[in-house]
């Protein structure tokens, strides 16, 4: 499975979330949950900091190789800190249609919007799924499309979909997201498991999804994702939350991604969520 971490708060090294803790993001790479899908399809990350000659703008950097034979990584990311940070690897089947290219790697970033987007997760069919999704999409993002990932095609629906940036905005413009893609899988006959877990990040902003549908296109979708780890793998990672860490003095916890956790009470909100 892929994997991606997201970071808001004060300006630190990105360094001390991407190489120097011992179960960083890299060092993942090398020892993966589910071997069949290794991290060896690319990686990425962007990068948002005062200290940037274009503040409002994300650093993005790409590399369509295993994160952990990066040989740019352990030069370039000392010299960089930010404020706001997602990063992702992608993992892919041995399987020779797999594209690794530039293109391919997240994070994604489009012009004329303020979002990038990551994923792990999947939408089958999603080639086919294009006969009825294509009517709502919008040309100012499908012309910028330029990989052949599922989660691309994802990131121009939301953005098509979206008729403003306020978290009310964006949690509606999810939940027509999996609407259409359900509708869509229903009238072409292809319904399938879809495991939605969507970072979408802009300068200051970390908006956290983690939603899809069940193997018949269900999406009242219940169960202990822990035991179904042995029946239903798929159904399993569906229903796995993603993981969000809210907190202070993250500077004070050297080489580890922990922290001095929020006072209790203090929950983040279920959209917008400044979280490290």
């Amino acid at each position: 499975m892929c994997r991606f971490l997201a970071y808001i708060g004060p300006e630190l090294p990105i360094e001390s979330l991407l190489l120097a803790p011992e179960n960083s993001l890299l060092n993942q790479s090398l020892d993966p949950e589910l071997h069949p899908s290794l991290q060896l399809a690319g990686w990425g990350f962007a990068a948002w900091s005062a200290h940037l000659l274009k503040p409002d703008a994300p650093l993005l950097y790409h590399r369509p190789k295993a994160a952990f034979h990066d040989d740019n990584a352990k030069t370039l990311i000392p010299s960089l800190q930010a404020h706001t940070m997602l990063s992702h690897i992608r993992a892919a089947s041995y399987d020779a249609s797999v594209v690794q290219a530039d293109e391919n790697c997240h994070p994604f970033s489009f012009d004329h919007t303020p979002w990038i987007i990551a994923q792990n997760g999947a939408l089958p069919h999603w080639r086919q799924l294009q006969r009825e999704l294509l009517p709502h999409c919008k040309d100012q993002y499908l012309t910028q499309m330029r990989g052949t990932t599922d989660t691309e095609f994802l990131y121009v629906l939301l953005l098509s979909l979206l008729e403003g940036d306020s978290d009310d905005d964006v949690q509606r413009g999810f939940e027509k997201l999996l609407k259409v893609i359900c509708k869509a899988a229903r009238d072409l006959d292809l319904a399938a498991l879809t495991k939605l877990k969507i970072a979408l990040v802009s300068s200051d902003r970390i908006i956290g999804v983690n939603f899809g549908c069940g193997h018949e296109g269900e999406t009242d979708v219940t169960g202990d994702w822990e035991k179904l780890r042995e029946e239903d793998l798929p159904l399993s990672m569906l229903l796995e939350p993603i993981y969000l860490l809210t907190g202070a003095n993250f500077d004070d916890h050297a080489n580890s991604y922990d922290i001095d956790p929020c006072p209790e009470g203090r929950p983040p909100r279920p959209y917008s969520r400044q979280s490290r």
